[in-house]
């Protein structure tokens, strides 16, 4: 079938509900088809509107074609719901799209992609979507935690979002990934993204996907544009559904807090239904301290790092934070084996706390983060991060074994001067370096770790009953409100990427909450508002919906709902299991500040992350029981291996258990500093 022999009308109607939606509708929106022929370039159609005296609006074109398109336009409580329904008069492979005018000027516009766009994405390379690559974005929508695409104006403090509304069932798969491509059947997947047109700002929208002026194939690889094409049969037809929104926000923080409002009250997730309860996930999850247990080295470990999901057979690596987390784990595994009178868990642990405090710091006396032993290479970099993350862990070991009436001298000792180095490390401004060497030169001076060393500081303070560590704390935070939280600009706090990133928003709210339980009176209440800004850029990144998922592809075939998961950052293009302490945060917020919402999201996060559970019979398609996935790829991108539907070939899950193990052990800050 060749598109200039096709003789059918096509049509564009326009239900109109008042004045003013009628006049957006009019000048606000323009609409766009483009249609191929398999074998065939496909050809572009710009849909004019044109009123009749019923009110109506139909579409002149040039040539006749095998579609009609009604659009219809309600007012929803103040808000554009457009519904678009297209019906195909013959077979058609077809892409609808729309562009809504802002009015703004581009240059004065900042914007927001939940989970994958802030701002301008500045702080990303130009390797990876970013206003160094391009001021125009168009991506499919299964990127977004939310598919919604929202513009701030800078100059007014006034925006405008679009939200896709349709159920979300369908994916389809593709042979190809780049250029124009015919879908294998049906998808639900469309595209969302922002504009620069003339020099001003649109927001642009369709279905089926499509992204531009690149797709973002792997990490760091920006790959030529894609466009989707669906199959639509003779007489058959599909109904899409977008609302658009305005708003006015004092800065972009609240016009982040708002649209994330938007976006929880629009989808309103809720807990997935699960089979496996909190002692069940550590029951299952306790077989990874028994199998990756090595013993055979300097220092014990666990190995959860560089390991195949084919075998999860043991590797040389022993990382103490980060993705290894292996101090943390000896902690938990400790902790659960005195509970559970679990002897071999006990002393696996108590080796390797005993083995680190003997063979595992530099001759500074920090720790030796990374270490490869078959290679015979330790990481001579230091990084606040992983260096915290250690403290963090051993300052609960001590606390747990002087509850327990046992006492680790040598340990205090270390660990007292671990934080003394951390005030000598300390810049003017509060931040502390990413990373640095053994004589405290810095090799990375970025700020954006530095919520990380928060929680050792404040668990320093008290266990020691060390002020200067109280104070070194509230320094972090005073750079982190001036530098991170006051600007809206949450970076670099992951240690494999250089962009916007989860972790860096999730850290400062959990700094700011750990000083909020430190202190009292006006202090108190504002480390509780910085918790609760920080949180909502945090929260953006956590997926309000389920992505659909082709047959074919395994976590759709094992029935995985995405909603409560986190995507990682611009440049990680995956979602994961990221949470650790932040829905103790999430709790404790929802009750501080009468926010029904965060409570309810930490309900969704807890259930929906015990989906992957691998037990036998139920793998999740890794090769060891207990040992949970890590790299989840949810859209069209990779780590290296596999796409959609599938974890890249190499994960870590030393951090995942770890993350899951805090998030199904409530509590542990506020038991630690409020004594209870």
């Amino acid at each position: 079938m060749r598109v200039k022999r096709l003789f059918w009308g096509f049509m564009l109607l326009v239900g109109i509900t008042n004045t003013e939606v009628l006049a957006y509708a009019q000048e606000g929106v323009s609409a766009s088809v483009s249609l191929k022929t398999p074998g065939n370039d496909a050809r572009h159609y710009s849909l004019s509107l044109l009123k009749q005296p019923d009110g109506l609006y139909i579409c002149q074109l040039p040539e006749k074609l095998p579609l009609i398109i009604s659009r219809q336009v309600f007012d929803m409580n103040g808000r554009q719901r457009i519904t678009v329904v297209i019906k195909a008069l013959d077979n058609v492979y077809f892409n609808y799209g729309e562009q809504l005018k802002t009015g703004y000027n581009h240059a004065d516009c900042q914007f927001y992609m939940p989970g994958f766009w802030y701002r301008r994405n500045l702080r990303s390379p130009k390797e990876a979507p970013s206003f160094h690559s391009s001021d125009s974005w168009l991506v499919r929508e299964d990127r977004l935690s939310t598919p919604l695409t929202a513009v701030y104006n800078t100059t007014n403090g006034k925006s405008v979002s679009v939200i896709r509304m349709d159920a979300f069932n369908k994916e389809a798969l593709t042979t190809h990934k780049e250029g124009e491509i015919i879908l294998s059947g049906a998808t639900s997947i469309g595209y969302t993204g922002f504009q620069n047109l003339n020099g001003m700002t649109v927001l642009s929208y369709g279905f089926p996907y499509k992204e531009a002026p690149k797709t973002y194939i792997r990490k760091l690889t920006l790959a030529p544009a894609v466009e989707a094409f669906q199959l639509l049969k003779k007489g058959e037809s599909v109904q899409l559904t977008w609302e658009l929104a305005h708003g006015e926000s004092a800065d972009f923080s609240e016009f982040v807090q708002h649209t994330w409002e938007y976006s929880y009250d629009t989808n309103r997730p809720k807990p997935v239904e699960t089979l496996f309860s909190i002692d069940r996930m550590k029951e299952v999850m306790s077989n990874f301290f028994v199998e990756s247990y090595v013993r055979e080295t300097p220092t014990h470990y666990y190995s959860g790092v560089e390991l195949e999901t084919s075998t999860c057979a043991n590797t040389d690596v022993a990382e103490v934070g980060f993705v290894g987390r292996t101090l943390l784990n000896a902690y938990n595994a400790l902790e659960y084996g005195e509970q559970q009178n679990r002897a071999d868990l006990i002393n696996n642990a108590v080796n390797i706390f005993n083995t680190y405090l003997q063979n595992g710091f530099s001759a500074a006396g920090f720790f030796n983060e990374v270490v490869h032993y078959r290679r015979g290479n330790i990481e001579s970099n230091h990084s606040i991060r992983r260096q915290s993350e250690g403290v963090y862990a051993v300052l609960h070991y001590l606390n747990y074994e002087k509850q327990h009436k046992r006492k680790h001298l040598e340990w205090e000792k270390r660990v007292k001067a671990m934080l003394d180095s951390f005030l000598r490390l300390q810049n003017v401004d509060g931040s502390f370096p990413r990373k640095f060497k053994d004589d405290f030169s810095i090799v990375d001076e970025s700020g954006g770790s530095t919520p990380s060393a928060t929680l050792p500081l404040v668990l320093g303070y008290k266990y020691f009953k060390d002020k200067r560590y109280l104070a070194s704390a509230k320094r972090t935070v005073d750079y982190l409100e001036k530098e991170l939280i006051s600007k809206a600009d949450y970076f670099s706090s992951t240690l494999d990427a250089n962009c916007e990133d989860k972790e860096a928003s999730l850290y400062a709210a959990t700094a700011a909450y750990y000083l909020a339980l430190a202190t009292k009176g006006t202090e108190r209440l504002h480390y509780t508002e910085l918790a609760k800004k920080a949180t909502y850029f945090a929260l953006s990144w956590y997926y309000t919906w389920d992505v659909p998922f082709a047959e074919g592809q395994m976590l759709g075939d094992i029935g995985l709902k995405t909603r409560g998961w986190g995507n990682v950052s611009v440049e990680n293009n995956h979602i994961d299991v990221f949470v650790f302490e932040f829905a103790d945060v999430l709790r404790w917020l929802s009750k501080e500040c009468n926010e029904p919402r965060f409570g309810e999201f930490a309900a969704v996060i807890s259930t929906s992350m015990r989906q992957l559970l691998p037990y036998e019979g139920h793998m999740c398609g890794i090769a060891k029981v207990g040992y949970y996935p890590e790299v989840v790829q949810h859209t069209n991108w990779d780590y290296g291996r596999n796409g959609k539907g599938y974890y890249n070939n190499i994960f870590a899950p030393g951090w995942t258990v770890a993350s899951l193990w805090e998030l199904f052990t409530p509590g542990r800050a506020e038991k630690f500093i409020l004594n209870r």
